[in-house]
């Protein structure tokens, strides 16, 4: 594993990299969609925006997992380039989304819609990252034949574990295609936004069976509990989207 690249005396995190990847993918896909949908929105302003809250999201939700490591090591935990929860970035996205929406004139579920696509092959990227950098986000010990070890990475190990990001990467780049798929033709506001919310709470609900993240609720990891209301809200939107009639292509 490679968590930092040092090109003289310069150094550059991996994670960091693979994170600004995953913004270019998802402004590729995002622009991509904005011109088949006719829409007069700006790419590059939204995923800016979006970055800036979802990675403040992502990075809250970590530290406030850890109560104890935040009293213990505050500045540590804040400042660390290491710690960041998907599902705290989705939070911040959601929020970015709701300005973006109010800017734009658009109805938010149809933003959402829009960006969900993008959403889901930005994640599969970042996963990458959570791979080249060792950062705790690998699974199990296992004995099969592709699993890894991590003794260079952030939080190293020598046991052969499963490579979990590489699951998830995989997962959420079928999820991109299902869904870019799905919204090729006109659809209900929110059924797009509530496939993505329920595909990839089912994707995180059953990858934290084999990761080491620790057991809150019922037994559940906190990102199962996350995903369960992930996959709860998004089955009462795709309800409430069948009422509606399909958006037109402009």
């Amino acid at each position: 594993m490679i968590p930092y690249i040092h090109i003289g005396p310069v150094t550059i995190g991996s994670f960091g990299l693979l994170m600004l990847l995953a913004f270019i993918a998802a402004y590729w896909v995002l622009a991509a969609d904005i011109r088949r949908r006719g829409l007069q929105a700006d790419a590059q302003n939204i995923i800016t925006i979006c970055a800036l809250l979802g990675i403040a999201g992502a990075k809250i939700y970590h530290v406030l997992e850890s109560p104890s490591e935040l009293i213990a090591d505050p500045l540590g935990e804040i400042f660390s380039r290491a710690g960041f929860a998907w599902f705290g970035g989705l939070v911040g996205v959601l929020l970015a989304l709701y300005l973006l929406a109010r800017k734009y004139k658009l109805p938010y579920l149809s933003i959402l819609d829009l960006c969900a696509p993008a959403a889901a092959l930005g994640y599969a990227v970042g996963r990458i990252g959570c791979l080249t950098s060792g950062d705790g986000d690998y699974g199990t010990p296992t004995s099969l034949p592709w699993g890894m070890s991590f003794p260079h990475g952030l939080v190293p190990t020598t046991q052969r574990v499963h490579p979990t990001p590489i699951y998830e990467a995989i997962a959420a780049t079928l999820i991109f295609w299902y869904l870019w798929r799905v919204a090729a033709k006109p659809q209900p506001a929110g059924r797009v936004a509530a496939l993505y919310l329920i595909w990839m709470g089912v994707e995180r609900f059953l990858i934290e069976f084999i990761r080491i993240n620790p057991r809150s609720f019922f037994g559940l990891s906190n990102a199962q509990a996350a995903s369960l209301v992930s996959i709860l809200a998004g089955t009462v939107i795709l309800i409430a989207a069948r009422k509606c009639p399909a958006e037109s292509k402009t």
